[in-house]
C-alpha cells in the first residue's frame, strides 16, 4: 500500500537564489490543490517535495497533482528505513504490486545520502538479486524492462516506487505575475489561458457578452472552461462583460468591413481600463496568426495600438490541429465546441476587411464614443469567482 507520493520539480531545479521561494510556493499551491484532505501532509526533502497520504486515496491525490503547474514528475512511493533488508522487503512489495506489467524487471538506484553504506551499484546488484530469487519467473533485464523499481536513498530514509507520472511541468502560478485574459469560449482562448498559468500567471479572467443577443447557455459554457481552468491554477475571477451597447455604436456609425478590427479594438481598450483596477502589466489573448480575418498581422497591429498592456499571444503561431490536442489533453474541447454563439461571430460582418490600415480605423474609430462606451462597460461588469472543484 503506497503511503506517500514523491513530487519533483520542472524548471524550478533551473533556479538559482530564488529557487527556495519558488519550492515555497510551489508546497503552498500543493496544499491548496489538496485541500480536501486535511489530513495530509506536505514538505520538502531535499530537492523534492513529499506528500504523505495518512488514508488519502492515492489515485484521486495524484490526479489532483498532476494539475499543480511547477511539478515535472509524481510517483506514489513506499518508505524504507536506512537499513538493507528493510529496503529490500519494501522493493519485492513494490514489484509485487508491478509485476502485471510484464515479465522482465531491474533495480534502479539513486543514493542522495552519500553515508548510506553501499553505494548505488552494490545496493541495485543486492536489491535486484534478492528480488530474482523471490520472483522466480520473472527475468532482469538492465536494459529495457518492463518494470523498473526505482530506490531513492535520502537521509531520511529510502522512497521505493515503479511509476513515474508525468506532471504539469512549468513554474508554479504566482511565479511572474498577474494578468488578464479573454476568455472567449471558443477552443483557443482556454488554451491560452492554460499556457499562460503554466508559465507561472496569476490570470484574471474576461468574457465578452451581447445579452440578450448570446444566450445564458453561451455565458454557462464560458463559466464551465473557467471552472475547468480552476482546476488547473485555483479560484479564478470572471469578469462578464456587456459589448450590446458598444456594438450597437458601431453597427449604427462605422463601416460594416471595420466592424471586428473596431470591437476589438474596443474590447482592448476597456481591458486597458480594466487592467488599471487590478494591476495588470499584460492581457492573454488566444490568437492565432491568419486564423480569422481579424487576426492577420495588420489586424493585430491596428487592434494593439490602443493598449499600453504588454499583449500576450501563447498560439500566435501554434497549428490549429496542435492546439485542439492541447484543448483535448487539459479537458477544455468538448466544452469549447458546444454551438453557442459569442459576441463576435454573431455580428461578424459578411466582408470583414483583413488588411485594414491604421489611418481607416482610427478615422472610424473617431465616430464613437469612445470614453462614454468604456465608462458604461465598466459600470456594468459583473465579477464572478471561479472555484476549482472540490
Amino acid at each position: 500500500m503506497y503511503e506517500h507520493i514523491l513530487v519533483r520539480y520542472g524548471e524550478i531545479n533551473t533556479k538559482g537564489n530564488n529557487r527556495s521561494q519558488l519550492e515555497r510556493l510551489l508546497l503552498s499551491n500543493i496544499q491548496n490543490a489538496l485541500g480536501q484532505w486535511p489530513q495530509i501532509k506536505v514538505r520538502r526533502i531535499s530537492s523534492r517535495t513529499l506528500v504523505s497520504l495518512h488514508g488519502a486515496p492515492v489515485e484521486a491525490v495524484l490526479g489532483k497533482l498532476e494539475k499543480v503547474f511547477g511539478i515535472r514528475s509524481l510517483s506514489p512511493v513506499m518508505a524504507a528505513p536506512l537499513d538493507v533488508a528493510a529496503i529490500t522487503e519494501v522493493a519485492a512489495q513494490v514489484l509485487e504490486e508491478a509485476r502485471h506489467l510484464g515479465s522482465t524487471f531491474k533495480v534502479k538506484v539513486r543514493r542522495g545520502n552519500k553515508q548510506f553504506p553501499l553505494d548505488s551499484m552494490e545496493l541495485a546488484r543486492h536489491v535486484g538479486g534478492a528480488l530474482a530469487e523471490r520472483f522466480t519467473e520473472l527475468q532482469v533485464d538492465v536494459h529495457e524492462p518492463n518494470v523498473t523499481v526505482h530506490i531513492d536513498v535520502r537521509d531520511d530514509g529510502a522512497y521505493v516506487y515503479a511509476d513515474v507520472v508525468e506532471g504539469a511541468g512549468g513554474f508554479p502560478v504566482g511565479m511572474s505575475g498577474r494578468v488578464g485574459a479573454l476568455l472567449s469560449g471558443g477552443i483557443d482562448s482556454p488554451v491560452a489561458v492554460w499556457q499562460a498559468m503554466r508559465r507561472g500567471l496569476v490570470v484574471d479572467l474576461v468574457h465578452f457578452h451581447s445579452f440578450p443577443f448570446t444566450s445564458e447557455r453561451a455565458q454557462r459554457k464560458v463559466e464551465d472552461l473557467a471552472k475547468t481552468l480552476a482546476g488547473w491554477s485555483g479560484s479564478l475571477n470572471l469578469n462578464l462583460v456587456s459589448l450590446t451597447q458598444t456594438q450597437a455604436a458601431i453597427r449604427k456609425s462605422c463601416p460594416e468591413g471595420l466592424r471586428t478590427i473596431l470591437l476589438r479594438r474596443m474590447m482592448f481598450h476597456i481591458s486597458t481600463a480594466l487592467g488599471k483596477q487590478y494591476g495588470w502589466l499584460a492581457f492573454v489573448t488566444g490568437d492565432s496568426l491568419g486564423q480569422v480575418a481579424s487576426q492577420t498581422l495588420s489586424g493585430l497591429h491596428v487592434v494593439d495600438e490602443v493598449t499600453d498592456l504588454t499583449i500576450i499571444r501563447p498560439l500566435v503561431a501554434e497549428d490549429k490541429l496542435d492546439i485542439i490536442r492541447r484543448a483535448q489533453a487539459i479537458g477544455t474541447y468538448e466544452t469549447s465546441i458546444l454551438p453557442y454563439d459569442d459576441c463576435c461571430s454573431l455580428f461578424a460582418p459578411k466582408r470583414p476587411k483583413t488588411q485594414p490600415k491604421r489611418d481607416e480605423v482610427r478615422l472610424a474609430e473617431a465616430e464613437l464614443d469612445v470614453e462614454g462606451l468604456i465608462a458604461a462597460a465598466l459600470q456594468a461588469v459583473e465579477v464572478k469567482k471561479i472555484d476549482r472543484d472540490a
